[in-house]
């Protein structure tokens, strides 16, 4: 069982349509799936997670019983322990108890953008390392960029090698056994690929068969920053105007389902328009329901009106056709960014520096209909609007992580406060 201090209940109720959201359509009943929950969150954290001491996490895999975190960190202590333990970008602890594994402690010179829950309790982990190994004394594997570890050990999983070139990982997704990888990379191994990549996920080879390229870059870089998948489809945003040359500005689908994959006929332009200068690419997080229906995404970019998708989440239809094909429904912040976000059929939970949801007219402020929602807060799928669910966390630069499991919702972050506690970096929000 999970610890809490408290027993405190979220009440789920809908509050009025957003004003001046973008149009909506007919969306289906939300619904269960992949990660299903049946109610919301408890808005009381547990009080087993660890904490880490500095930097921030970035990324969560959960393993068996075992959860993986990944992130620019050095130092862990378990929660009402006293002990800190050294490690390097990456660690894992018991999903039930938060004891920190003493055996998994690779060594990564670099930070840990992205994991994936691996098969024979492995995971992969991609990042900006240059270098990764085994505990302190192991010796050091090639493994820039792109590594799989087990979880036994922490060693290196012999066989896999995926050295990644030009470039960093910003996203994993394993599915139907195929290691998707994104990022800002040009090559793994010796075959070129531009920011997008299918791999073995045994011997972490590049697929031929899969040859999907993002292409022109907005701001002068192309970048896939964020992926998921559903049974058929693959999402993925980025800096990318173009997929194999197809017009997608920042997102796209491409059907997976294929002997050889491509990009499907669903397009929109609701990602074309620009945000502030600072932000040319502005789209970040997205998950898909748990049925595949519907996704949501989460963006940056500057309060620039409703008009625009900037410093939103939005819901779209997976399986809509066409060119103009527009958001179901909009919630803004106002002017703060959102980063991530998971659908859970009960919830769509989002995170970031943001002060507030149902926002579309504030600018850096609170607008009429505007509620307060630091840090992290919950959409109703259906309409879009936000929940009671409000447990705060100290803003900073926002929630990188969501991990939604049977149990709840785990969260990372750069911060030490979650629901009125201590969780440095690290919390789980438990189903009541």
């Amino acid at each position: 069982m999970f610890a809490r201090k408290s027993t405190r209940k979220s009440a789920v109720i809908a509050l009025p349509l957003l004003a001046g959201a973008l149009a909506v359509l007919p969306c289906a009943p939300a619904s269960a799936g992949d990660i299903a929950h049946t109610h919301v969150v408890s808005a009381d954290p547990v009080d087993t997670t660890p904490h880490v001491l500095d930097g921030i996490v970035n990324a969560f895999a959960l393993v068996g019983g075992t959860v993986v975190v990944g992130g620019a960190f050095s130092e862990v202590r378990e929660a009402g322990g006293s002990a800190k333990l050294p490690r390097s970008n990456l660690f894992a602890y018991d999903l039930a108890t938060g004891k920190v594994d003493p055996r998994f402690a690779p060594r990564l010179n670099g930070p840990v953008n992205a994991l994936a829950a691996g098969p024979d309790g492995s995971v992969y982990a991609g990042g900006a390392f240059v270098t990764a190994g085994g505990a302190a004394g192991g010796a050091l594997g090639a493994g820039r960029g792109l590594a799989r570890f087990s979880l036994a050990d922490g060693s290196p999983v012999a066989g896999f090698s995926a050295p990644v070139r030009g470039g960093d990982v910003s996203a994993l997704v394993l599915h139907s056994g195929r290691l998707y990888v994104g990022g800002d990379f040009t090559g793994i191994g010796r075959t070129g690929r531009a920011a997008l990549a299918r791999l073995d996920a045994a011997t972490g080879a590049v697929d031929p068969s899969f040859t999907v390229t993002p292409g022109g870059g907005r701001g002068g870089s192309l970048k896939v920053y964020a992926m998921a998948a559903t049974r058929d489809r693959l999402a993925v945003d980025g800096s990318f105007t173009t997929l194999d040359g197809l017009r997608r500005p920042q997102l796209g689908l491409i059907d997976i389902g294929a002997a050889r994959p491509s990009v499907t006929d669903w397009h929109t332009e609701a990602y074309a328009a620009d945000c502030k200068d600072v932000f040319p690419s502005y789209v970040r997080g997205l998950d898909f329901s748990p049925d595949g229906q519907y996704f949501v995404i989460v963006t940056t970019g500057g309060a620039k009106g409703a008009k625009k998708l900037c410093d939103s989440a939005a819901r779209f239809e997976t399986y809509s056709h066409g060119d103009t094909i527009r958001p179901t429904w909009v919630n803004f912040t106002g002017g703060d960014s959102l980063y991530s976000v998971a659908v859970t059929g009960a919830a769509v939970y989002v995170g970031g520096h943001q002060r507030w949801l149902n926002n579309p007219r504030g600018s850096d402020s609170a607008g009429p209909g505007a509620v307060a929602r630091p840090g992290i807060g919950a959409i109703h799928p259906a309409t879009g609007r936000a929940l009671t669910w409000n447990p705060t966390r100290d803003r900073g630069i926002g929630v990188k992580a969501f991990l939604a499991h049977k149990g709840g919702l785990l969260v990372g972050s750069d911060t030490t406060h979650l629901g009125h506690e201590y969780h440095a970096r690290v919390g789980m929000f438990p189903l009541p």
